[in-house]
Order: C-alpha cells, then structure tokens, then sequence
C-alpha cells in the first residue's frame, strides 16, 4: 500500500511556495504522493474572502522541490477544462517532474458554484458527456501522434501536440467518483484507478470495510479483459497513534485497497491551514 498527503488549493494551500513546503516535508518523512484540489471558487459561501491557488502553478512548484513522490490533482473536472490546454499542462508538469505526474479526473461540484457561476453548463448529463469525450481526446494528445476528431462536444483538425507525456503511454489516469453510484465507478473501472468517495463517508471520513469490499468487486466485475495494474484509492483522517492507524487502514487493504490518502475532515477547522496539515505530514505514512 502506498500512502499520500491530499490537500486544498485554497487558503493556506494557494501560495506554490506553501505547497512546495509540504511535498519537501512529505518527501523526507516517507510519503509516496502529494495531491491538491483543483477548484476554482469550491462552496463560494463556505470559501469567501479565501485565496485559490491554480493546483497546476502549485503542482510545479512541488514538483521542483522533489524528486520522489508521484504528483497530482484530486480532482480536476475535465468538464470545466478545454482538453487540449489541460493536456499541454499535465504534458509539461510530467516533463518538470520527470514522469511523476497522476491524473484524477471526475466532473466536480459543487456543480452550480464551480460552472453555474461561469455561465457553464450544469446538467449532470452533459457533464458526463464533455468528461468521457474530453478523457478520450487527453489519452490521443499525451501519444505525441496527430489528432483529429469530430464529436458532439469537440472537434479537432490534424493536431499534434508534442512532446508527449515522459510516461507511456501516458500517466496513470485515476476517476473519481462517489459510491455507490455506479456510472462513475464504471468509467473509472475503463482507466487506471478509482477514487471513491463515500455518501456514507464523506471527505475525512473513513469508509466502512463491507462498502469497500463491494466497491471492489463492482470494479473487478467490470474491468475490460487483460487490463493491467488497478488502483483504488481511499482517504481519511487517521489517528495520530501508530496502532490505530494501523488498526484503522489494515482491513481495507485486505479489502483491496492500494493507496491511502490521508486528508482533513473537510468541516473541520484545519481543512486549509498549514500548521496542522504540517504536524500530520512530519509524524509519516501509518506503518502497516
């Protein structure tokens, strides 16, 4: 199992150099990753008056710090995205990281803040169209081989954009999604991983091992034949105790989880502060 730090890109978490500071203390103390938000206003009430930062601005500011750890958005709404500028920058971080970049897609919310206040579209429907559609245009742009496509959301003339990613044949590409909806577990089970959140677990929260286990199998049941590694990953706070740590994230291992993503409890009071989200980085990955 591998173990990453998840932070917002709003509050403390706009300056890059703060960002930077985290993944340099995430490095040292044994962590595998660093992802951030990408939100634009988040809960324009819950937020107001707060900074945001652009999650790739801070991603490259963290990947210039270190030369460990995987790098990545949780989530980026490729809806709210023109693939070809998305792809250009997932390309270039992946380049100034030296191929440590994973891409978490998902449609995003809240969804009347995050598009309705920018006149974007709202419908869940078609949301789902622009992501599916603008995944499969990301997944051509990262070849480096010329690209043209007509579809109901997207065309494309002869485009090549180069360079290609440094990872082929691309980055990991990880949906997110909450459970137990199954639309976006099935597009997840089509690409690289499953990020779930849970109605009954929300941000923070730790999910329970029987909803685990069946989202697993769901995804198991539909991955296409032959598919290669799979992962799903899941996240909460856990305690500051070794043991309980371990207590706490050891069955849902067994149950086939392979990245932990310890975050904040999104009520919380220390969501976007450095001070706290610091302490729990430089205490190091539970031990399992």
């Amino acid at each position: 199992m591998r173990f990453s730090i998840n932070i917002p890109n709003f509050g403390d978490f706009a300056d890059p150099r703060t960002v930077a500071r985290v993944a340099v203390a995430a490095e040292q103390a044994g962590w595998d990753g660093l992802f951030v938000w990408d939100h634009v206003v988040h809960d324009k009430a819950a937020q107001a008056g707060k900074p945001f930062g652009d999650p790739w601005m801070l991603l490259t500011a963290a990947a210039l710090a270190t030369s460990r750890i995987r790098l990545g958005t949780l989530v980026t709404p490729v809806a709210r995205r023109r693939p070809h500028q998305l792809a250009r920058q997932v390309a270039t971080l992946d380049a100034v990281s030296g191929g440590r970049v994973t891409f978490t897609a998902g449609l995003g919310g809240p969804v009347d803040d995050e598009y309705g206040s920018f006149g974007e579209p709202t419908d869940p429907r078609v949301l789902a169209e622009l992501l599916d559609e603008g995944l499969d245009l990301l997944n051509r742009y990262w070849s480096g081989q010329a690209v043209s496509h007509e579809g109901p959301h997207f065309q494309v003339r002869d485009v090549t954009l180069l360079p290609a990613t440094v990872q082929r044949p691309r980055p990991p590409v990880w949906i997110g999604g909450f459970w137990p909806n199954r639309a976006p577990m099935r597009r997840a089970a089509r690409w690289d991983g499953a990020v779930p959140l849970f109605k009954a677990a929300l941000h923070g929260c730790v999910p329970a091992v029987a909803e685990v286990r069946d989202l697993v199998a769901f995804l198991r049941a539909h991955r296409p034949e032959g598919s290669g590694a799979f992962d799903v990953v899941l996240g909460g706070a856990t305690p500051s105790d070794p043991a309980a740590a371990r207590d706490l994230i050891a069955p849902l291992r067994d149950a086939g989880a392979t990245w932990w993503d310890e975050r904040q409890l999104q009520t919380g009071p220390g969501l976007d502060r450095l001070a706290p989200v610091l302490r729990r980085v430089e205490a190091g990955p539970p031990a399992l």
